[in-house]
């Protein structure tokens, strides 16, 4: 009887019910894909949201942290250069306990000369065309820095 009522509906008919099948497939496709694709994005959402909290709990901590890290270097830097100054200024102490090493020291900074010695200033020609008042302080010798001094002081009297 199954093959007689196939035979009593148009093909026109059995077209139709055979889109409207199709066609309630492909809906139940997409309602299964939609229901699936929203858990997905909400499960998405819900994930992103926890990510971007925990990055933004600790981001001010590892800031912190870095910022912490790099002080301790420049620190540790410091420290290394204080102490590679210290040891210099033992070494120069150590020097200056030596009686020759003053004696040159005094020689050479101060010009002076032991009794019975000429003392010279050899001056450089290029130098000698300037005056005395275009050298700095630190170029000259001290005696000549006092005397300038005292220049000063006098014309101020006046």
């Amino acid at each position: 009887m199954a093959v007689k009522d196939r035979d009593r509906f148009s093909t026109a008919t059995r077209i139709k019910l055979l889109g409207e099948q199709t066609a309630a497939r492909v809906y139940r496709s997409q309602t299964k894909r939609q229901a699936r694709r929203s858990r997905l994005t909400g499960r998405a959402a819900l994930l992103a949201l926890v990510l971007c909290t925990l990055i933004v709990a600790l981001a001010y901590p590892m800031r912190q942290y870095v910022s912490q890290r790099a002080e301790i270097a420049d620190l540790e830097r410091e420290q290394r250069q204080a102490s590679e100054r210290v040891e210099q200024l033992r070494d120069l102490k150590a020097r200056w306990q030596d009686d020759a090493y003053a004696e040159q020291q005094i020689r050479q900074r101060l010009h002076y000369v032991l009794p019975g010695e000429t003392g010279y200033v050899v001056i450089d020609p290029d130098a000698a065309k300037q005056s005395r008042a275009d050298l700095g302080a630190a170029d000259r010798p001290w005696y000549a820095n006092v005397w300038d001094g005292v220049d000063k002081a006098d014309a101020s009297d006046q």
